[in-house]
This record gives structure tokens, sequence and C-alpha cells, in this order.
């Protein structure tokens, strides 16, 4: 099984792994629509990812959401990563339908297409995120494991950003297992989730190999500078390359599991050539815990630059506190070890994102969106 579809891509994870698997002897091809907000208007001439692909990948520009779209990608391949799908947790609350559309309705029409029409698809492998854990799960010492839900306004707004559970006093956070109950608090999230149930169900019904990877908080070379939903490193870059003052929310504790691209790709290629892999979901992350603040430290310190950095104490809904990785399964099954540590993927990160076309950020108009929509306190 050698011949692979990526739909999503021309993008940043799409376009790491659809160069690596070329490379590897795979005939790759790619279905992508090329969205705007992640390529630009001009996306020939400046998206960064889709000029990355070696020219021997095979592209059909189209969407996830055409049956006939999907149906030409699909003619003569063994194995479909899954990777379209809109992602960005805080523009997933106001864009309701567009979420559930793309992900959860190319996703349903995806595995429509696999079961009502003749096809050689006989492994599936899909992206998902650790946004299904929600705030994820805490020991509690007296009730033991347990699983917070979202936090609410009402104590954001008094400055308590810490999770709480009722009968607890004190709350230890611990990394999320692939066991650990799924609770997302973003629509993004409940895509995600929706996602997972889809493939796994079907796939397992019409007799195709399945596997689930839910990615951490990914970044590298080639994301996308422009988004304001594409994550905090990239976001954080852009204004500092405009020159901007930084913006932390809440008390800038929270923290994040980030996991560098390489280290995305290679506990993929695992997953995909693996046979024990056949039916599993894996955490992919870093395994390492790092807090918003010092990633706003860190980056002012590699672009040695002068800007401040403001710690504002406002909150959007949907946004968890921590999130962290539990790679036991990962590591067992896969031999997947993460090779990046943060502060070096960061330096190689900044590297690439200084030698590359300055682009206007459009976080603080994402801000506004989100405050008028009382989604930004």
């Amino acid at each position: 099984m050698n011949r692979v579809l990526i739909t999503g891509g021309a993008g940043f994870i799409g376009s790491h792994l659809a160069n690596r698997l070329i490379k590897s002897g795979y005939q790759v091809s790619f279905l992508d629509c090329l969205l705007p907000k992640v390529h630009g208007k001009s996306p020939r001439k400046n998206s960064a990812t889709l000029l990355s692909l070696d020219i021997g990948i095979r592209e059909i520009i189209g969407s996830v959401t055409s049956q006939n779209d999907l149906e030409e990608s699909i003619k003569n391949q063994d194995i479909i990563i899954h990777l379209a799908s809109e992602t960005g947790t805080g523009e997933s609350m106001y864009e309701t339908s567009t979420y559930a559309n793309v992900n959860v309705g190319g996703t349903a029409l995806l595995l429509d297409i696999l079961i009502n029409t003749k096809h050689s698809v006989k492994k599936v492998i899909l992206a998902s995120s650790r946004a299904v854990y929600g705030e994820g799960k805490y020991l509690c010492e007296n009730l033991g494991e347990v699983y917070p839900t979202s936090r609410c306004s009402e104590t954001l707004s008094r400055g308590e950003f810490e999770v709480s559970y009722p009968g607890c006093a004190d709350l230890e956070f611990l990394p999320s297992d692939e066991n650990s109950r799924l609770n997302p608090i973003s629509v993004y999230g409940i895509t995600k989730q929706n996602q997972e149930q889809l493939v796994s169900t079907v796939c397992k019904s019409i007799g195709i190999d399945w596997v689930i990877f839910r990615y951490q908080n990914v970044y590298g070379p080639g994301q996308s500078l422009s988004n304001p939903y594409t994550g905090i490193v990239s976001v954080f870059t852009s204004l500092i390359r405009n020159n901007q003052d930084l913006t932390v929310f809440e008390d800038g504790r929270g923290t994040r599991d980030f996991v560098y691209i390489d280290d995305v790709v290679n506990g993929t290629i695992l997953g995909l050539e693996n046979s024990e892999a056949a039916g599993q979901i894996f955490n992919i992350g870093s395994g390492e815990s790092t807090r918003i603040i010092d990633i706003a430290k860190l980056l002012k310190e590699y672009f040695a630059s002068d800007i401040s950095i403001n710690v504002n104490g406002k909150y959007r809904m949907g946004d968890i506190r921590h999130s962290l990785a539990d790679l036991s399964l990962a590591k067992k099954v896969l031999g997947f070890k993460p090779e990046k540590s943060f502060k070096d993927g960061l330096r190689d990160f900044v590297d690439w994102a200084s030698k590359i076309e300055k682009t206007e950020s459009a976080f603080e108009s994402s801000l506004s969106i989100l405050e008028s929509k009382g989604l930004f306190s």
C-alpha cells in the first residue's frame, strides 16, 4: 500500500508529511481548497506550504465538502490521511456551522463514499486534537481522578483562572492518556470528537483499518503567520515581526504541550506503517509542559526585540487552562519518541520566520470579533 491521499495536504502538517512520504517512495496526492485565511489571496505566489511541495506530488484543488472532489481524489488510493479541517478554538465558537460542515460533514461525506462506492482504500488515518480532552484530568486528594468542566465567566472575571471541582480543595493537573474522559469545551473540540466517532465506527464496520492521532499544539517552519487562529507561537511571532507588543491572556501561567512538526510527521508515519496501530488512538506531543508567558519571553529573546509583554488578565471562552499528553501508548506501540525540545524547536522556527516576508497580523481584529460576540472579556 503505497498510494496515499492527504486531505488538507497543502497545509502546515500536510505539506511536511507529503514531502516526507514522497521521499520515502510513496505515491502522494493531496486534496486542498487553499483557504485564503491559511494560504493568502494568491496561494500560487505566497503560500509557503503550497510552494514547498515536491513537484512529484499530485494536486487536486477542491473541498472535502464536495462529493465530486472527494470521489475524484479517492480513485486508486490505498491510504487516506484525513487532515482537512477548520482549526481554531476561538473562531469555532462563532463559526459553528462552518466548523460542523467542514469537520463533521466533510468526514461523514468521505466515509459515505467509502461505504457506497468501489475503491481500493485499505486504511484511514485521522488527525484529531488534544481539544477533545477539554480541561483534562486532575487528581483530587478526596475523590481521586476527576475531570473538571469548562471554567465559567464569573470566576474568570475575578481572576480565578485555575480549574476547580466540587469537593476538592486542591487539584493536581495530570497528563491525559488516551483513556481519559473526553470532555471538549469548544465547538472545535466537539467536531474533532465527532470525527473520531465517525471514523472508528464506520471504518470498523466496513473492514478498513483506522488510526487516530490526537495532536497537541503543533508548531514549526511553514506554520501560517497570517492566520490568527493557527497557534500562539505563530501569532506572537507575527506581532513581534511587526514591532507590536504581545498581549498574554489570563495570568500567563496556562500551559500547553508544544510538539515540533518533524516529531508529528515521524509519529504519523510510524502509525501508517505499523500494523499494530490499526484500531487505536494515539497522543502525539512532546510530553513537555510550557507556560504561555514563557513562550512570549523566549520569542522576545530569540528575536532580540524590545517590544513589551503585557499580561492583561482577559480571557477567551473555549480556552483551556492546561494541556499535556501522556505518550506512554505511542512509545509502547509505535516506538514514538519526540526528539526536538521546545527551546531548540522554537529557535528553528524563529530562524525560518526571520527569513520570510512579513505579513500583517490579524490578531487584534480577531479579538474584536470575539469581544463583539461576548466571547472575550
